[in-house]
């Protein structure tokens, strides 16, 4: 049995961690945050439990819902039938199905129809590798043509990837779109899911499972280097103190990564440090009327500077309708750096652009959080540019979001690769 260190209780380092103690480990983990959870863990929004960044569940999730029958949750999983709009140019359209993209005057009939062949050819592709090394923008410029393009994705694609818009790569933005196009119960029909009481549930099964199986989990704890000697790792120093594990899994940003192990190989620390994030300011409202029948509303309006919100009360119910209003943008852009009562307004702007009878009054509460590393940048060929997940140093084994590439972000693709991660420690 190996004493492992694990840092980091997102979803993934839990996964990681769950496993390693089935499989008989010793584990204690490391967290910097004051709460387990990561990117999904939940804040108390005056009454309101609920998630600092928005979250939703979709149907091809099997790493999640075989999570849910281990940790007999099943019966907090819900689905709801959802729609998606498109504000454009200061009206608001339906969109999402065929019926509404036919309904799409902005388009001419023949770039409709080419757009909606693509998005039923992103659904059914199953191999990616054909697409790993192509640009993305200029692979749905052959697909849409340069004007449904400029109209449907130039503005979604510029406010959140910023000027990394121009090299990312196809197979990264395919799989975003056949993950949330696989989720439908007909090609009439979205259907997204939810667990009742939000993520925290899966978090605390999560903490108590290991709890009660002889983990320990350590919050507010940062760790301040991995110990290496001799080729191996030894341990971590946390408060200034060494702690000796024969293993160690790191599940945290992986721009974090050089100046926690210095003993890296230089090369290998390049490599970490090449990796670019996108970071987010997520405004959360509280109203009391709808923004709209939507839970996804893409945005593209000269006036509006999101790429999108997302109403989540058109999802899962609260007392209030609540609305997430996402403003990604790279950490040395000199907006990140704005006040939260600056983008606060902006979003309150935004909901009453789209919406224009909501009123000041009609918004009860508000709250802004932030994060530097939200979305990591995939250009092309970005998989075979990763540095390897384990080998490099003995004991030691390190990845993040990023190796999930290509798919989408999600708590179901952390949750498998932090199982995956537990099976390279010995």
């Amino acid at each position: 049995m190996s004493k492992v260190a694990v840092i980091g209780a997102g979803p993934m380092g839990l996964a990681c961690a769950h496993e390693l103690l089935k499989r008989g480990h010793s584990v204690e983990i490391f967290e910097a945050d004051d709460r387990v959870g990561g990117m999904s863990a939940h804040f108390d929004f005056n009454g309101l439990s609920i998630e600092r960044y928005y979250h939703f569940i979709c149907m091809p999730d099997s790493p999640l819902f075989e999570l849910l029958s281990e940790l007999d949750l099943d019966d907090k999983l819900r689905w709801q039938e959802t729609k998606m709009g498109y504000f454009y140019n200061g009206k608001l359209y339906d969109w999402g199905n065929p019926l509404a993209l036919l309904r799409f005057s902005p388009l001419s009939l023949i770039e409709r129809l080419r757009y909606g062949l693509h998005m039923f050819y992103c659904t059914k592709v199953k191999d990616w590798s054909g697409l790993d090394k192509q640009e993305a923008s200029e692979w749905i410029h052959k697909w849409v043509g340069p004007r449904a393009y400029d109209i449907l994705w130039k503005n979604l694609f510029n406010l959140k990837f910023h000027h990394f818009t121009g090299n990312l790569s196809a197979s990264w933005i395919w799989a975003r779109i056949r993950r949330v196009g696989q989720s439908r119960k007909s090609i009439f029909k979205e259907q997204m899911g939810y667990l009742h009481g939000g993520s925290e549930i899966l978090l605390k099964a999560f903490e108590d499972s290991i709890l009660k199986e002889g983990g320990r989990i350590n919050l507010s704890c940062r760790v301040e280097k991995v110990v290496v000697e001799e080729g191996k790792a030894q341990g971590l120093i946390v408060n200034g103190d060494v702690q000796h594990y024969d293993s160690i899994v790191s599940t945290i940003p992986l721009p974090f990564v050089p100046d926690m192990i210095p003993d890296l190989p230089e090369d290998i620390k390049d490599k970490y440090k090449s990796i670019d994030n996108i970071g987010v300011v997520c405004v959360l409202l509280k109203l009391t009327k709808r923004v709209s029948k939507n839970f996804w509303l893409n945005i593209n309006d000269e006036n509006l500077e999101v790429p999108g919100l997302i109403e989540m009360s058109n999802l899962q119910p609260f007392e209030h309708n609540v609305a997430y209003i996402p403003f990604y943008l790279p950490r040395d852009k000199a907006k990140f750096r704005n006040s939260d009562e600056s983008f606060i307004a902006e979003a309150k702007n935004i909901v009453q652009t789209v919406n224009p009878d909501i009123t000041d009054e009609d918004i009860v509460d508000v709250h802004a959080s932030r994060y530097g590393f939200a979305q990591p940048i995939c250009p092309p060929g970005f998989r075979e540019n990763l540095p390897p997940i384990t080998g490099v140093i003995q004991g030691l084994h390190i990845a993040d979001t990023s190796y999930y590439y290509p798919e989408d972000r999600s708590i179901s693709e952390s949750i498998d690769l932090g199982k995956q991660l537990a099976k390279f420690v010995t």
